[in-house]
């Protein structure tokens, strides 16, 4: 979910018009608030229908300056509160059942008038208190730091603001990306930013949306850049389980599948082939991983596996990439740690043992190997028999 604010300086033209319907189509904000749109209900509602939104509101401009305009995907989302040609106020009730205040707000452009503003975010701040997120134009700033060039901000201005949003318990969202939303070239050629445009939010909103984010998004054809408000919620990770080997799944895998996957590996390799290597670190994760995740069918899941991974194999094997000695001292290595493992390892069953003693290692060394204690050794959980 996410809001676009942007002084569009002129809805009317051909230019802004088309450059606010595909930022809005690549964006795909869901509430879109617009400042000095300068133009009548029909281009909002043509706007409306190019990038499918449901509802809309519009403060018409007076004269050749002004106008606000509140765009939304979906109609029902959204109730109008009060609006005034310099604010469009509305309670948002978003399909996601998350219930808050969305303000757009047109600063006084005219200094002397600043003072109106003020008094109009003290007035809608004592209304509810639902989560606020304010946003818009506010034509002021809140330090110097704000503005790059020409004269310094008038100190008054800055602390009337500062004033206001503390008396209405508002917090400043930071800007992400270029940090002025503002700009113009001064007669001798000095260019002058300033960043205008910003979102103010409640604590109770950003509790609902921890991890909001503003960007500027820079590029205009106004001379405002547009502002997105992301609004993100922390997403809670749940609990690790603890893992726990299951004597049942012991007493499963002897009573139902361990004689199959004996059966399949000896079929699988009649002779004992590199590839069986290949084999064995393709299915190391898997095996891990399934039991970790309390798959109670993994033997049988690994049949299936045997099958699919040894046809790759068989399509690039990789004993051709070794020399016979190599090979020969592979094989032996591996033979005698499956005699290892399976002498120590006493809950498995007694019939695997009596083929790796005939020297039938070949048949059972993914079955007792790989299957049983290479994943059991990798878990932290108890190992119980």
């Amino acid at each position: 979910m996410s809001i676009l604010s942007w002084n569009c300086h002129g809805l009317g033209t051909p230019w802004a018009f088309q450059f606010l319907r595909e930022i809005i189509l690549q964006k795909r904000p869901d509430y879109v608030f617009l400042c000095e749109t300068l133009c009548k209900q029909v281009t909002v509602e043509k706007l409306q229908q190019s990038i499918g939104f449901e509802g809309n509101v519009l403060v018409e401009a007076r004269g050749h300056s002004g106008g606000v305009a509140l765009l939304w995907r979906y109609k029902e989302d959204v109730a109008l509160t009060s609006y005034s040609k310099n604010h469009i106020d509305v309670t948002v009730n978003s399909k996601n059942g998350d219930t808050f205040r969305l303000t757009g707000v047109y600063g006084e452009p005219d200094r002397t008038k600043r003072h109106e503003t003020w008094h109009l975010l003290r007035v809608l701040s004592s209304e509810n208190l639902l989560p606020w997120c304010l946003i818009g134009d506010i034509n002021n700033v809140l330090s110097q730091s704000d503005k790059r060039g020409g004269r310094p901000y008038p100190s008054a201005l800055i602390q009337g603001f500062q004033d206001t949003i503390e008396d209405c318990g508002l917090t400043d969202m930071p800007l992400h990306g270029h940090p002025f939303t503002w700009e113009r070239c001064a007669s001798a050629g000095e260019m002058i930013e300033v960043r205008l445009d910003r979102a103010l939010v409640s604590h109770n909103f950003l509790n609902l949306f921890a991890e909001a984010k503003l960007s500027n998004l820079e590029v205009s054809t106004s001379d405002h850049s547009p502002i997105l408000l992301e609004l993100h919620k922390v997403v809670a990770v749940p609990p690790t389980k603890k893992f726990r080997f299951e004597n049942a799944w012991l007493q499963r895998i002897r009573d139902n599948v361990w004689e199959e996957v004996v059966a399949v590996s000896k079929k699988s390799w009649g002779g004992f082939k590199m590839e069986a290597l290949r084999l064995k670190v393709l299915l190391e994760k898997e095996v891990i991983q399934a039991i970790e995740q309390g798959n109670k069918n993994i033997i049988r899941y690994l049949v299936n596996r045997i099958y699919r991974i040894r046809k790759s194999v068989e399509e690039e094997p990789i004993v051709k990439f070794l020399d016979e000695d190599r090979q020969t001292r592979m094989i032996k290595g591996e033979e005698e740690h499956i005699r290892f493992i399976v002498n120590n390892l006493d809950w498995i069953d007694p019939d695997v043992q009596a083929l790796a003693m005939e020297g039938d290692n070949e048949g059972i060394r993914m079955a007792s190997n790989q299957l049983h204690y290479k994943s059991l050794r990798n878990l932290k959980g108890d190992v119980r028999s």
